[in-house]
């Protein structure tokens, strides 16, 4: 029962982020074709839907860190629901994307510099995940941001903090 509940719970995250007014526009996606991927590192693999604009603001910081993405829009949200329960994503730590490097999973909104963290230390970990939309992390830029945490994820269902991020 528990299960159900936080897939419902995950399901109303996801339709949450659904306005397609907040995708970048032309001079944003030029922006994006401007920046250069950087070559030693690994490519993104990014399953969301396409109507997610706070996915796109995500795929673009990623994009500016230097990584090459490569962001596949679903057709529904039970379809991105599958993908996560595939991945090990575990359900309290699900939100409106998730992402794959290099054998981890990256689940939501964190920060590239985590992200190149978590490839440079290889810490015996799933993935890492920032749990719902926090207002200042990467692709939820606003005002009134606050600190947020990163955790880090395992197979077993553990999970532990992997940094602590104040985007003040």
């Amino acid at each position: 029962m528990l299960r159900l509940f936080s897939i419902a719970a995950a399901l109303s995250l996801l339709t949450a982020c659904g306005s397609a007014d907040a995708a970048p526009d032309a001079r944003g996606q030029q922006a994006l074709a401007a920046t250069t991927p950087d070559q030693t590192l690994p490519t993104v693999v990014v399953y969301k839907t396409a109507t997610c604009g706070c996915c796109g603001g995500w795929v673009e910081h990623m994009r500016q860190a230097g990584f090459t993405v490569d962001a596949r829009d679903l057709p529904s949200n039970t379809e991105l629901m599958r993908v996560k329960v595939d991945a090990g994503v575990p359900s309290a730590m699900t939100t409106c994307h998730t992402s794959l490097v290099d054998g981890y999973v990256v689940e939501g909104h964190v920060p590239a510099d985590q992200v190149k963290r978590l490839l440079a230390e290889r810490p015996d970990v799933a993935g890492i995940a920032v749990p719902g939309m926090p207002i200042g992390s990467p692709g939820m830029e606003g005002p009134g941001a606050q600190p947020y945490l990163v955790h880090s994820f395992d197979r077993q269902g553990g999970n532990a903090v992997f940094a602590e991020v104040d985007p003040r």
